[in-house]
């Protein structure tokens, strides 16, 4: 049965989507999208087709394996929802048949383990209760799904790696294995640095929203905090794929404390020699004067002779600043953009609360320039703060600010050139691009419009641009609302196009977006 799974698998490799914004760059691009263009999407041939109830808020972006052998119940296209209720679902991606081909629930009552209470984490944005929130990584080749589930059992709080099965969703290869890790830390005072502590992570202040990442057999997990509720650390913590067994541990500001990995529940990178890229919040940046703290700074993290550790980093002149007034570079995740006709350098672009975008050369990342921002390669200056990450597709930058319109940049050489750019204005936090084409053609750029925090009653608003001319809006499931309407929006979520059908979270149900039948075209 393993064999036969990992055929199927690779049979259908280049319609998985099996990680956050599709790929380990995070360039938010489906490139295998055959059935969805620009001449069918549109409101009379496209709209909502069903929705799938399920017991929670879904921030986690789903994932999609295609041509999956269920025990008992045939072969299926399965996308799989993670929910605020602490329970994983997988479903028929057609709906065919609506209830879930497996369920698993980390609560259990009878045994005092619950999710965790808004109260317990004195943070109204994942409201009313924390359970699983950063988006699952599936190891298509082992058919193993890795989620990071969060529990409140008999008082205590904890956190655990799981590794279900995609077929059944039963525990794999030991698992869980509750998250545990500590770094020595030096004591600052006026004298210099004194003895060291042990700083340890704390599974109830410790938040888990930047997705995770999975690159060669190693699982890449992160953390930042509640509302800023302390003490809390930016931590990396990486783990083996298949025994589970902690390999690495990093600390972002063991001295100083803060420095969060969020990236508004966007992924850290990882590039084709394996190194991993994040950005950190705010928090205190000592690290050109010999410290270990590296607030508002996008850093390149791998295994080295030295262990886990930061090989290299880029850090904003104006980071003081930025950490006064809290506008953290850590809002935006990060982008690898494939190598470019013309250019001399392999790009990455990082955004955050600040009103810029930077292009920098992630072999050469600039560290830390005190006065301007010229070790970057570029400065774009955007109309707001960015929560989430931009996305890539065909020679093109497509980004979302707040109180901005959607704009598209051209990479020519090493620099961005504004190509086009939408009409309408999105309010705070704006929104996450996510693109789908057919190799270089009929490339749709997708958003979802949501509100900052939670509401109970405003929609969720699926839009599709023209990736080519960003002036020319496809669709809006506001067009016919009685029609399509979505569920409530929840805050960072992030369309997902698999098979010529859009998948939207939103509270409580996942909103699936395709092609209408002539019953249900009205």
């Amino acid at each position: 049965m393993r064999l036969l799974l990992a055929s199927l698998l690779v049979a259908s490799l280049d319609a998985q989507i099996s990680t956050s914004q599709y790929d380990n760059a995070r360039t938010g691009a489906n490139i295998h999208e055959t059935v969805l263009n620009p001449r069918n999407v549109e409101v009379n041939r496209f709209g909502r087709v069903f929705r799938l109830p399920v017991d929670g808020d879904i921030y986690a972006q789903p994932l999609y394996l295609p041509n999956l052998a269920i025990p008992g119940k045939g072969t299926h296209n399965v996308v799989f929802v993670a929910t605020e209720h602490d329970s994983v679902y997988a479903f028929d991606a057609a709906a065919e048949p609506k209830e879930p081909l497996w369920k698993v629930n980390f609560t259990d009552s009878t045994r005092q383990i619950t999710t965790i209470p808004l109260e317990n984490v004195h943070c109204p944005f994942l409201n009313p209760e924390v359970g699983i929130t950063s988006t699952p990584v599936i190891d298509a080749q082992s058919g193993t799904l890795y989620v990071l589930v969060r529990t409140k059992e008999s008082g205590r709080f904890w956190q655990r790696l799981h590794a279900l099965d995609v077929r059944t969703g039963r525990e794999k290869f030991g698992g869980p294995v509750v998250i545990r890790a500590s770094v020595e830390s030096r004591v600052k005072s006026l004298f210099g640095f004194g003895p060291s502590q042990t700083i340890e992570f704390l599974a109830l202040h410790e938040n888990p929203r930047a997705a995770l990442l999975l690159d060669r057999g190693t699982v890449y997990l992160t953390w930042g905090s509640s509302c800023d509720v302390g003490p809390y650390y930016g931590w990396v913590l990486a783990y083996d794929a298949r025994t589970l067994r902690q390999k690495g541990v990093l600390n972002t500001a063991p001295e100083a404390a803060l420095s969060g990995i969020w990236q508004s529940d966007t992924g850290p990178a990882a590039d084709e020699e394996g190194n991993v890229y994040t950005i950190t919040g705010n928090g205190v940046f000592n690290a050109a004067s010999g410290g270990r703290d590296f607030g508002d700074s996008v850093i390149k993290v791998g295994f080295t002779t030295a262990g886990f550790a930061v090989k290299d980093y880029f850090t904003p002149s104006d980071q003081e600043q930025r950490n006064r007034t809290d506008a953290d570079l850590g809002s935006g995740g990060p982008l690898l953009v494939p190598p470019q006709p013309g250019s001399r350098s392999r790009l990455l672009i990082a955004v955050g609360k600040g009103h810029e975008l930077f292009v920098l050369d992630r072999e050469r990342m600039g560290k830390f320039r005190l006065g301007n921002n010229r070790h970057a390669l570029q400065m774009v200056r955007l109309g707001g703060g960015v929560f989430g990450a931009p996305a890539y597709w065909n020679g093109h930058i497509y980004v979302s600010a707040e109180d901005d319109v959607l704009k598209d940049f051209r990479i020519e050489g090493d620099r961005l050139t504004l190509s086009s750019q939408g009409e309408m204005r999105f309010t705070p936090p704006a929104a996450i691009p996510s693109v789908s084409a057919n190799g270089s053609q009929d490339g749709i750029v997708w958003l979802i419009e949501t509100v900052r925090g939670h509401t109970s009653n405003t929609p969720a608003v699926l839009h599709a641009y023209d990736a080519q001319d960003l002036s020319l809006e496809l669709y809006s499931s506001e067009q016919n609302s009685g029609r399509d309407r979505a569920g409530a929006a929840l805050h960072f979520t992030i369309p997902v196009v698999a098979n010529g059908r859009v998948y939207v979270p939103s509270s409580r149900e996942l909103d699936v977006y395709g092609l209408l039948s002539s019953g249900n075209a009205k």
